[in-house]
């Protein structure tokens, strides 16, 4: 007979099952769990991507379509580059793009260096910055209609505060807003002090976060002010700078509210018509909505060809 084996036999033992281990859910099962996760922020989510569907994206394609169409006695029809060569040969359109080119130039001057030497004075001080800040914002809180009365005041050549102020100096008195050389200047101080508080707030933020090391090491070399600001401040404040002088343009380019309400729009011999003064012009007053959505077409155009060229240059420097 044969000694028992110590290893149990295979056969008579029982076979023992492993737990088995629940495998990944399904694809659609895990994103119906995240989806009901995160219900409340793809609501808003769905419901910005309708707004800008309906309000932005939408009236943009639908532009493009009036670009290339004429209306007449409710009939639409295509007429390729006709809308176009109409924009073109209008005198108004030339003087339109000069206009808003002056204007711009002058914004920049104004609207790009006094909001920040605005924030360069408030990032001094110490005690009080929630009021200056309040203060250099509030024209901003105000409405535009109301600040442009408030210039209207100002302008007025006969009981204005600006020609009282001239008059107690005996210096002369100006037209502000209706002499041609003097009335693109007027609206672009109103347009400065109605719009600079964001960018000065964008730009005191911008300040703060620049180590306070970097001061004191300018300072032990002999930096003045004005040296450390032009060594420490704008280079560390440069992509913020860059950015902002890329929205100001846009934004400068599409001015039309402080014309409008300033000058009514055209200005003494034109000289405050701008692009987006004229574009109203040829949709609200002359009911030609496919020379309107041209010209848009073009300010369009030229707006995006900033917005690349600073994409490309800002890519250029990363590297």
């Amino acid at each position: 007979m044969s000694a028992p084996s110590l290893t149990p036999s295979t056969t008579d033992a029982p076979r023992r099952t492993l737990p088995r281990r629940a495998g990944p859910p399904p694809s659609r099962d895990r994103f119906t769990r995240s989806l009901r996760r995160n219900l409340t922020a793809h609501a808003f989510l769905i419901g910005a991507l309708v707004c800008f569907a309906v309000f932005s994206w939408y009236p943009m394609v639908r532009e493009f379509g009036l670009a290339f169409q004429k209306t007449e006695s409710g009939h639409t029809r295509w007429v390729g580059l006709d809308n176009l060569t109409t924009v073109v040969n209008d005198p108004a359109f030339w003087q339109a793009w000069r206009n808003t080119a002056l204007f711009t130039v002058l914004a920049l001057v104004f609207g790009f260096a006094v909001p920040f030497v605005a924030a360069l004075v408030i990032n001094e001080f110490r005690h009080g910055q929630a009021y200056l800040r309040l203060l250099v914002y509030l024209p901003v809180m105000l409405p535009p209609v109301a600040s442009v009365l408030l210039f209207k005041y100002l302008y007025d050549p006969g009981y204005g505060l600006l020609n009282e102020v001239l008059r107690f100096l005996h210096l002369p008195e100006q037209q502000w807003l209706q002499d041609a050389d003097l009335s693109m200047l007027s609206v672009v101080i109103a347009a400065t002090w109605m719009n600079m508080g964001g960018a000065a707030l964008i730009y005191l933020a911008a300040l703060q976060n620049i180590p306070g090391e970097l001061y004191e090491a300018a300072e032990l070399d002999g930096a003045g002010l004005l040296r450390k600001i032009w060594y420490v401040t704008i280079p560390q404040t440069r992509l913020i700078l860059s950015l902002m002088l890329l929205m100001q343009i846009i934004a400068t380019m599409q001015v039309f509210v402080e014309p409008f309400l300033l000058t009514g729009g055209a200005g003494p011999e034109g000289s405050t018509t701008t692009v987006v003064y004229l574009i109203y012009q040829y949709a609200f007053n002359f009911n030609n909505y496919g020379a309107a959505a041209a010209l848009g077409l073009l300010l369009l155009v030229l707006l995006a060809g900033f917005s690349a060229a600073y994409a490309r240059l800002s890519r250029a420097d990363d590297e």
